[in-house]
């Protein structure tokens, strides 16, 4: 169970010292200007035909930046006896059923003179809210840095999410999907990782198969299988996006008044889903600024046990105000408004831990236990950590 309550000028003069840190840190390391001036720019790809590189078929070389900022290309992995590129990313969750699995394989074969590198090929202008449902994270390039720290990656993770133009050489239709170098660097293995996508099952036994056989100058026994996993979000699959967008949007926006009892029986929470319930008011800056980001928590985990609702605490006179702001914000969840005009009963009928401040954000179990409560603007990594990762959602299936 989370409850922080942060001060702004200590939040301010945190976020001021860490920056301050990092740029110690990257000094300290030679880090050249350019390697942290990277600035990512997706753009819309060209329709075109993608076909899968075949056996046989050379290496095709590639300048993409890390999570770290440096380009990095074939150059700099030239001594590696087998080269291992995977294309994978944040969001997919067979991917993240497969993340201890390559840790594990890195840290295997390095010594065996392997190099591993992951390469991100999704468009974020192809991927959905709809689509995030088993992550914390998207496929941004800023996201992409936090899942490497976060899972300790050791190995290279490189981005090529602005035009595709690596992604469409090699022609991964779904993450994961392997392909398997030699030293001369002519593919001799693609497709699967192993055969069985739940951690623990497996370890990565094709991927392994096909090294060993590379590294002891044999024949890889089975070079080709399919790849299974999320399909690769190219930058012209925005058709379908547009349509998605199209329906939320026509949704219906209701506001509805709850009182005490009312709101009582909101936090107990008798349904079987997580719930997450965030009360706001139009005259609350923060409130207004963070708003959005919780309504595309819906679009993110609506599909699963999980559903946002909005609780105002605007006078019930300003009832069309809210009702205005919450259908400009697109926001077709349940949403309600506190009918009382005593806001210390509506503090008790929410959270008797909870001093009153504006927003104010819980996250609670069937049956009403809290399983993160926050005053204040949520830190929205965070609060997605806290619901992926309860028992009731996962990240695979």
């Amino acid at each position: 169970m989370m409850f922080r309550s942060k001060i702004l000028v200590w939040s301010l003069m945190t976020t001021i010292s860490l920056f301050s840190c990092q740029q110690k840190n990257e000094k300290e390391q030679g880090t050249p200007e350019a390697i942290v001036a990277f600035k990512p720019n997706p753009k819309l790809v060209p329709k075109q035909e993608v076909t899968t590189l075949p056996i046989g078929a050379a290496a095709p070389d590639f300048s993409l930046p890390d999570v770290s900022g440096r380009f990095l290309s074939l150059q700099n992995f030239k001594d590696a006896k087998a080269l291992v590129i995977i294309f994978t990313c944040n969001h997919c969750p067979t991917a993240q059923a497969y993340e201890d699995r390559l840790i594990q394989f890195t840290s295997d074969y390095q010594a065996k003179g392997v190099s591993v590198v992951a390469i991100m090929p999704n468009s974020v202008l192809g991927l959905l809210p709809e689509e995030c449902g088993y992550t914390d994270l998207n496929d941004t390039y800023e996201e992409m840095k936090i899942r490497a720290q976060d899972k300790g990656y050791n190995f290279t993770y490189l981005y090529d999410g602005d035009n595709q133009a690596v992604s469409i050489q090699y022609g991964p239709v779904a993450t994961p999907h392997a392909f398997v170098f030699d030293q001369e660097r002519k593919l001799r293995y693609v497709g699967r990782i192993d055969a069985i996508e739940k951690p623990g099952k497996a370890n990565a036994d094709d991927l392994r198969l096909a090294v060993d056989a590379i590294l002891e100058n044999r024949t890889v026994e089975n070079p080709e299988n399919k790849a299974f996993g999320c399909s690769t979000k190219w930058g012209w699959k925005n058709d379908w996006g547009k349509q998605v967008e199209k329906e939320w949007n026509e949704k219906p926006v209701t506001l509805e008044l709850a009182d005490v009892e009312a709101i009582k029986q909101l936090v107990k929470n008798p349904s079987k889903k997580l719930r997450l319930i965030n009360v706001w008011a139009t005259w609350c800056a923060p409130c207004v600024a963070e708003y959005p980001e919780l309504v595309a928590l819906q679009r993110w985990y609506g599909a699963r046990d999980f559903e946002f609702i909005s609780l105002s605490a605007d006078k019930p006179e300003h009832r069309d105000k809210a009702l205005a702001f919450l259908e400009q914000k697109r926001s077709p969840v349940k949403n309600y408004l506190y009918s009382g005009e005593d806001n210390y009963k509506l503090i008790e009928a929410v959270d008797p831990a909870w001093n009153g401040a504006l927003p104010y954000t819980l996250l609670l179990e069937p049956g009403g236990k809290v399983v993160y409560r926050y005053q204040g603007v949520v830190d929205l990594l965070e609060l997605r950590k806290a619901i992926v990762d309860h028992p009731m959602m996962g990240r695979y299936y």
